[in-house]
């Protein structure tokens, strides 16, 4: 079974995301701070990062940059209010495999999700 970290300080967003990947059969694990996410990371391993871009403290960009520091491979998902051209343009550019932006569809997402850790080789139930 995919196990996703998904990383939003919106419990809201947070708790939504996490339905609809536990739906789709996906184990999940949820933090709500970049600090939090990055520890997470160093403890256990991931097969997808969810990760919203502003968060207090260390925001999505930076987890993102760590995250490909220590696993060039690790698939992320940017989703973020972030939506202008340039800031699509710096979460690629950081190491986001794909950029979704809110508001945004549940059903895109997991379409999303699914197609990024099928390129990434994981199996999935869904």
């Amino acid at each position: 079974m995919a196990r996703v970290l998904v990383v939003d300080d919106d419990p809201d967003v947070r708790a939504l995301v996490e339905l609809k990947l536990r739906l789709e059969g996906l184990e999940v694990v949820t933090a709500e701070t970049g600090e939090e996410a990055l520890a997470m990371l160093s403890m256990q391993p991931f097969d997808l990062v969810v990760l919203d871009l502003m968060m207090p403290g260390i925001d999505g960009i930076e987890v993102c940059r760590r995250i490909r520091e220590r696993n060039a491979d690790l698939p992320v998902i940017m989703l973020t209010a972030r939506a202008q051209e340039s800031d699509v343009e710096r979460g690629l550019t950081v190491g986001a495999t794909d950029y979704v932006t809110k508001p945004f569809s549940p059903r895109e997402l997991m379409l999303r999700v699914r197609g990024v850790l099928r390129r990434a080789g994981v199996e999935t139930v869904g």
